[in-house]
């Protein structure tokens, strides 16, 4: 499974479909395969950093690069459970913890403060000065009753972001 020349059987669909917690329908997953061995064009098994840079969408997003981190090198199964949190079906907690590593730059399980203005730096571009960046996110901690001395686990991070009730609806396209 993984590269161009060989074909999904009905026991990988349904092994991608398990690992995915179900949230690809079985002809999704196809549609995914298809896409996956178009990007994989070293045929290796792997989506390389360069490959997944070829997504338009992707190339563009001003967190491509926090999203390279996690992704370069994926095989199809680590694929698909990566796009799966990007459904309609993954569930908050799913999107959260998503967005969590986005924010934990070194992958240690913590957020800190300069975490945070960076990656509104990447969101914001030059539209934001740093003095703005810090005072949007230092009011943001101060409501959630942390400062900027805080250093955010998993839990304070859901803590603070999910009382708007982040929406984090991305279409996958599939076809």
């Amino acid at each position: 499974m993984g590269n161009a020349s060989s074909m999904l059987t009905q026991y990988d669909i349904e092994e991608v479909q398990e690992h995915c917690s179900y949230l690809f329908s079985q002809q999704e997953i196809v549609s995914l395969y298809e896409r996956f061995c178009q990007l994989d064009r070293s045929a290796k098994g792997f989506v390389s950093e360069d490959e997944f840079l070829s997504i338009p969408e992707f190339s563009t997003n001003p967190l491509s690069k926090r999203l390279l981190r996690m992704v370069d090198g994926l095989n199809f199964k680590e694929f698909v459970s990566f796009l799966s949190t990007f459904s309609a079906r993954a569930s908050l907690q799913q999107k959260i913890e998503l967005i969590f590593k986005v924010y934990d730059i070194d992958g240690k399980g913590k957020v800190s403060f300069k975490d945070l203005v960076e990656v509104l730096q990447d969101l914001t571009g030059s539209s934001m000065s740093e003095k703005q960046r810090e005072q949007v996110l230092t009011k943001v901690l101060e409501e959630a009753g942390y400062t900027q001395d805080s250093t955010l686990a998993l839990e304070d991070f859901v803590t603070i972001i999910d009382h708007p009730g982040p929406k984090m609806e991305v279409e996958v396209p599939i076809d």
